[in-house]
């Protein structure tokens, strides 16, 4: 049985064919074919290179030409920016001239070969770059040395030939050399040196380099051939190099200065007098009156001995179930401050009990804000002064050192975004690590679970904030400087550190301090030294609970609840127990009354705390070196 050849179908043929010439032939992919420079080391330390690269375009990546990035701002040891000259002298593609631009990039210059109107056809093109470059040398004891890196280890096409050739000054010989090949950091030595006919020394790669693989070269040679920079042109490079450093310095220093004459001007606090002990709190003055006059300024412990002042004197009932405080009305009729009276009408104004949970409560912050309105114009200005006023300019003028330390740097485009994330990251973990210490400052009062999990949940939350600190101020010095870095921590612990040293009392205010002192003294004193004084007061409950809003608002009141834990409970033995009649809780305790005390204290400035807050507040040569070390460098790619 004889088979006929049947011919295949005309289209499944084309669509085969097609496919075949769409895909593209290993032999026709993107690549340099050869990398040849040719470095000329000037008498005055410059450098002379040409770079002969020869190409071959797919209109892939090379469509209009090639894009050679040359890297200008270096490292020195100590993390400082060093900052070399780069300047074209001639590009041409096939030996004529082809037109270019440059691009000024982070660490670097880019240049772009070809015009961007013009697209190539597929093919073979050679270019050859000419600059002449500065700073690249390295002036040793015994020689001086060219530690060069050839091609650069960030093209994005292999290099299947790397060559150079280094043209000493005349009568200058190789006293040593060595040649590195591979990815960054690689010691590998695929490699061939030789010397030219001119003596010259030749470095060849023995194998083709992969996509971000370089040729890397160091060459040695006796002193005196080369003219090093001299004292002045030196000292031209530090200024150039480090300006932005030395900007940062300067504003640091004058930061510090404007913030110590402002100081020595407004913030200097009066002598204090002498402390004796008082037996009384100073005339006129409620116990968040105290804690403001003491702190200089309004906080929850102010906040939440008002309300108990307010308990203590009848106008309110403060009440505690699992956990949770309820503040209810009581027509109390004994005196208050006018800065109270405020507190209360706005706190009952809607309702004739407000709890303390979890969900902020509006008639509280609206009576908080009214106790400390009252409060600030009863005092502020006339016992105490914030100044915060003159933080205003040292907050600008801090702005401007970053500023002008970012804009006068080598690397400022790279430097912009640290320093401006920076700036603003580190007001966020400023508040962030408040909240955190006030957490544990209650838990401390209170020793209750609530306030430990409130306060190891803002450290947990604070902890990641603070750590990525750290990380901008790792970023900013490597796109800066270490010591800009270092400039930046110092501007800004100097602001945190001022806005509490230029607080500081008036004359009036001083003496108050020395009355409030006195009394704190009586508060907090032990029982063997209170027998040493004249005629103290008999402790009674009722002296108790009159003096316990002033402990809590100067933060003694389990040393003042000590004094008073034997004569409850001798009280108790005799029939007449003690029971406060402004609170309702499972706390309350004779037996215990330093617990409670501290608890109360803690945790009710904790629940008032939440609940007045607005809602979502709270929470080389010498073969040491290896492929990418010394100058040059950098790479390329198509556009």
């Amino acid at each position: 049985m004889r088979h006929r050849l049947r011919p295949l179908p005309a289209l499944p043929l084309l669509i085969a064919l097609l496919l075949a010439l769409a895909l593209p032939c290993p032999a026709a992919e993107e690549a340099i074919l050869s990398f040849h420079s040719y470095l000329a080391v000037q008498p005055d330390a410059s450098l002379e290179v040409t770079e002969t690269i020869r190409v071959r375009a797919a209109g892939r990546e090379i469509r209009r030409g090639i894009v050679r990035e040359f890297p200008t701002r270096y490292r020195d040891r100590f993390g400082n920016a060093v900052t070399v000259d780069f300047e074209v002298r001639e590009v041409l593609r096939d030996g004529r001239a082809e037109p270019f631009h440059t691009k000024s990039v982070a660490n670097g210059i880019h240049v772009y070969i070809g015009h961007r109107d013009v697209f190539l056809p597929p093919g073979t093109y050679t270019y050859t770059l000419r600059y002449r470059t500065t700073r690249q040398l390295g002036f040793f004891r015994d020689f001086d040395e060219l530690y060069w890196n050839v091609t650069g280890h960030g093209w994005v096409f292999p290099i299947l030939s790397a060559e150079a050739v280094v043209e000493l000054p005349p009568g200058a010989r190789v006293v040593q050399s060595a040649a590195y090949t591979g990815p960054y950091g690689s010691r590998e030595q695929a490699c061939r040196q030789r010397l030219d006919a001119a003596g010259r020394p030749v470095f060849t790669t023995t194998r083709p380099l992969a996509p971000k693989e370089g040729l890397t070269i160091a060459v040695a040679w006796p002193k005196g051939y080369v003219t090093p920079p001299s004292p002045a042109a030196q000292a031209r490079f530090l200024l150039r190099d480090q300006l932005g450093n030395l900007v940062g310095l300067a504003g640091l220093l004058v930061v510090a200065a404007y913030y110590l004459l402002v100081w020595r001007r407004v913030g200097r606090d009066p002598e204090p007098g002498p402390i004796i002990p008082l037996f009384a709190p100073p005339a006129g003055f409620s116990p968040a009156a105290v804690r403001v006059v003491t702190r200089m300024g309004f906080d929850d412990r102010a906040l939440a001995a008002a309300v108990l002042d307010l308990a203590v004197k009848g106008h309110l009932l403060i009440q505690q179930e699992n956990g949770t405080y309820r503040l209810s009305r009581r027509p109390g009729k004994a005196e208050v401050s006018r800065a109270e009276g405020r507190f209360l009408s706005r706190l009952f104004a809607s309702a004739g009990e407000v709890p303390l949970d979890e969900t902020p409560q509006p008639q509280l912050r609206e009576a908080r804000e009214a106790l400390q309105a009252a409060l600030d114009g009863e005092l502020h200005r006339v016992y105490f002064n914030t100044n915060y006023p003159y933080l205003l300019p040292g907050g600008l003028l801090s702005l401007l050192a970053v500023a002008g330390m970012v804009i006068t740097s080598p690397s400022a485009l790279e430097a912009a975004f640290p320093a401006l994330w920076l700036t603003g990251w580190s007001v966020g973990c400023a508040f962030l690590g408040y909240q955190a210490w006030q957490g544990w400052r209650h838990f401390r009062g209170s020793r209750r679970l609530g306030t430990l999990v409130t306060a190891l949940g803002r450290t947990l939350v604070f902890l990641p904030f603070f750590a990525f600190l750290f990380v901008g101020l790792y970023l900013l010095a490597q796109s800066l400087s270490t010591l800009g870095a270092l400039v930046f921590a110092g501007l800004a612990g100097i602001n945190a550190l001022f806005v509490q040293l230029l607080k500081a009392p008036t004359m009036q205010g001083r003496r108050l301090l020395d009355q409030i002192e006195g009394f704190r003294m009586f508060l907090a004193i032990a029982e063997g030294e209170r027998l040493q004084m004249l005629n103290p007061p008999d402790k009674t409950p009722e002296l108790f609970e009159k003096y316990l809003p002033y402990a809590l608002a100067l933060e003694v009141e389990n040393d003042w609840a000590a004094q008073f834990t034997e004569v409850l409970a001798a009280a108790e033995r005799q029939g007449r127990p003690y029971a406060p009649r402004w609170y309702q809780g499972p706390d309350w305790s004779p037996a215990r009354l330093t617990t409670f005390a501290g608890r109360l204290g803690g945790s009710l400035t904790q629940a008032i705390a939440a609940s007045a807050a607005p809602p979502g507040s709270t929470s080389g040569s010498g073969g040491g070196g290896f492929s990418g070390g010394g100058g040059g460098g950098g790479g390329g790619r198509g556009w």
